[in-house]
């Protein structure tokens, strides 16, 4: 699979099954998150790859409702970064965008390895946190969280999701988000 297909092919599904994770997976998913750009090549992301069962049981109870569906997911990768160890320009703080960059990387290595790779928002963070020992003076940007697609419309899911799962989200057009030359305004600033 090229990088076109693996953007192409690439979903955030929700409807999981499980999938052998093995040190060697974690290993090949690291290595190329870790190829990721990042201001002055500081590399600012970490992970903790958790595949433990006990250890999973623990980040579920950090979950809200809305993402039951986590429970499916073999592993679940927790990103986390801090302004320190990336470049600020001005008010510009780089480390949370080179750490979403290794985030792509490590979400497009697995759609090539036929995986499902979500990353989420909502989580409590003070509680992943204690988890997974992760220092204080970092930011949790966000739990990735991989398994096999599963063709199965889980009860679980919200009407909304269970449709996602079925059919590709329909995405903006390009006239929306791109610009030739100059910034155009589509619609009324928030």
């Amino acid at each position: 699979m090229n990088v076109v297909d693996a953007i192409n092919t690439r979903r955030a599904y929700r409807s999981l099954e499980p999938v052998e994770i093995t040190e060697e997976l974690i290993r090949d998913l690291a290595r190329h998150a870790g190829l990721a750009p990042s201001c002055n090549n500081n590399q600012p992301w970490r992970f903790v790859f958790v595949r433990d069962p006990g250890q999973l049981a623990k980040i579920h109870a950090a979950l809200p409702k809305s993402n039951k569906w986590i429970e499916l997911a073999s592993m679940i990768v927790a990103v986390f970064s801090r302004a320190g160890e990336d470049c600020t320009v001005k008010e510009r703080i780089y480390h949370q965008f080179d750490a979403g960059m290794g985030v792509a990387f490590l979400i497009l290595r697995a759609t090539e390895l036929d995986l499902v790779a979500h990353p989420v928002a909502g989580y409590d963070e003070a509680a992943v946190k204690q988890i997974l020992s992760i220092p204080e003076n970092y930011q949790v940007i966000t739990l990735v969280n991989v398994g096999k697609h599963s063709d199965k419309i889980y009860p679980y899911l919200t009407e909304k999701q269970a449709a996602i799962e079925l059919e590709r989200p329909v995405r903006n057009p390009f006239e929306k988000y791109a610009f030739i030359d100059r910034y155009t305004a589509v619609e009324s600033p928030p």
